[in-house]
């Protein structure tokens, strides 16, 4: 079931269930998953150097997280209309970065296979504090209680943001069938949003760990405008517009969709 949509979206239509913080999440879709085909309202420059991990808006500017070894790893603030790298610092060598979300004006930032996660404050990047999991770290996003955190299996895990200490963990499925390769995570009115590693596809997920939507971005960016483009990866919200802004790693553009209630 495919739902073809222009450049705006009703938000209950979209994601389905608007007060999705309560158990609400853990009823189950009856027939096919809709999926939605969204067109840029617009485009910014992105830095087509950037191994994209993580992304997230606050106060009109774009912090964003990389990836890779050998000091590649960064957690930048940058510019929203340009492109231009405001403020960055570099992870140590033998950190490969991952997500990061914020939390309580402090940004958190996973790392891949390492075990470590690092806090800083968000306004001048000073390191506060780190702490250790047992999983991988993919995504982390935040919705205003807990840190969830998915390491590219079908498994979201909720963190006390106090402690870092895992309080659930919630499984996620398509009508029965395990979601895999969960990957960056953006917390959206009350569902969290998921890049599909490898696809051009965002999954659409309830709290309690169904899908009810998919979104599908493929063919949003061009080799021909963007040769040395990889995956999809990266998703930002400004609740204070509703719009959504979607990136990749090593994209030239960071594509802004809207959403108008």
């Amino acid at each position: 079931m495919r739902k073809y949509i222009l450049l705006i979206f009703s938000v209950c239509s979209l994601f389905l269930s608007c007060n999705g913080d309560n158990d609400s999440g853990n009823q189950g879709t009856s027939g096919p998953i809709p999926v939605y085909t969204p067109a840029p309202v617009r485009n910014f420059p992105h830095d087509s150097e950037a191994f994209t991990q993580g992304l997230f808006f606050a106060d009109g500017i774009f912090y964003e997280g990389t990836g890779l070894y050998n000091g590649e790893s960064s957690l930048r603030k940058v510019d929203m209309q340009t492109g231009s790298v405001i403020q960055k610092i570099n992870l140590a060598s033998e950190y490969f970065g991952e997500g990061i979300t914020l939390y309580d004006n402090k940004i958190i930032q996973l790392t891949w296979k390492e075990g470590k996660g690092f806090v800083y404050d968000k306004d001048t990047f000073q390191l506060l504090d780190e702490f250790s999991y047992t999983t991988e770290g993919w995504g982390i996003t935040c919705d205003g209680q807990y840190l969830i955190m998915s390491d590219g299996t079908d498994a979201l895990y909720y963190l006390n943001p106090d402690d870092y200490s895992v309080v659930k963990q919630v499984n996620v499925s398509a009508n029965g069938a395990a979601v895999t390769e969960l990957n960056e995570l953006e917390y959206i009115n009350g569902n969290i949003y998921a890049n599909i590693w490898q696809t051009d596809r965002i999954a659409i997920i309830q709290p309690g760990g169904n899908v009810i939507g998919w979104i599908d971005l493929q063919g949003i960016l061009s080799s021909a405008d963007c040769p040395q483009k990889n995956v999809l990866n990266g998703i930002a919200y400004n609740p204070a517009d509703n719009r959504i802004y979607v990136t990749g790693k090593y994209w030239c553009k960071l594509f802004e969709l809207e959403f108008v209630p």
